[in-house]
C-alpha cells in the first residue's frame, strides 16, 4: 500500500524542517554568481529564486543545473527538501537527497505578505578548542595514546 506524500505550507517552515514536500510557485529568480567551494576549490553557481504558496513565500537556494531548469510561473513539487539558515535567514534547499519537478497544476495566488526569508534567527556560534582541533583533534591524539595538556 503507497501513501502519497505529506505536503507542508510555506507559512509552516522553520529553521528545523527537514524532509518537507511542498508545492510551490516560482515567483522570482535573482542574478546567478560564481562561487567556490571552500571544501575542494571547485567552482559552482549559485543563485536564489523566491517560490511559495497562498501562505507566504521564502528564498530557494539553485545550484548548478538547477538554475536552468526552472523559470519564474513554474508550479514546482519539491520532495525531501529542508531549511537552512544563510546569514541568519531561512533558505530552502532542494540539496542532493531531495528531488524536484515542474506539474501542471492548476494556478494559485501567492501570498507575498509573509516572507518567511525576512525573519532573522539567532544562529549557534560553532566551538572550536583554542588549538583549532575541536573534538576531532583530541579524538585523534586519544586514539595515538597522546595526553592533552
Amino acid at each position: 500500500m503507497e501513501t502519497s506524500p505529506k505536503f507542508v505550507k510555506v507559512s509552516d517552515l522553520s529553521p528545523r524542517s527537514r524532509r518537507v514536500n511542498l508545492k510551490v510557485k516560482v515567483i522570482e529568480k535573482g542574478d546567478v554568481r560564481e562561487v567556490t567551494s571552500s571544501r575542494d576549490g571547485s567552482s559552482h553557481r549559485v543563485a536564489e529564486a523566491t517560490v511559495g504558496d497562498e501562505t507566504g513565500t521564502i528564498l530557494m537556494t539553485l545550484w548548478d543545473k538547477h538554475i536552468d531548469d526552472i523559470s519564474v510561473g513554474d508550479i514546482l513539487k519539491i520532495s525531501n527538501g529542508y531549511v537552512s539558515l544563510f546569514r541568519g535567514t531561512m533558505r530552502f534547499n532542494v540539496g542532493r537527497y531531495g528531488t524536484f519537478e515542474k506539474i501542471d497544476e492548476e494556478d494559485f495566488e501567492v501570498n507575498e505578505e509573509n516572507n518567511m526569508s525576512l525573519r532573522e534567527f539567532s544562529q549557534p556560534r560553532r566551538r572550536f578548542s583554542d588549538r583549532g582541533r575541536g573534538y576531532s583533534g583530541w579524538k585523534r591524539e586519544r586514539k595515538e595514546g597522546k595526553r592533552r595538556r
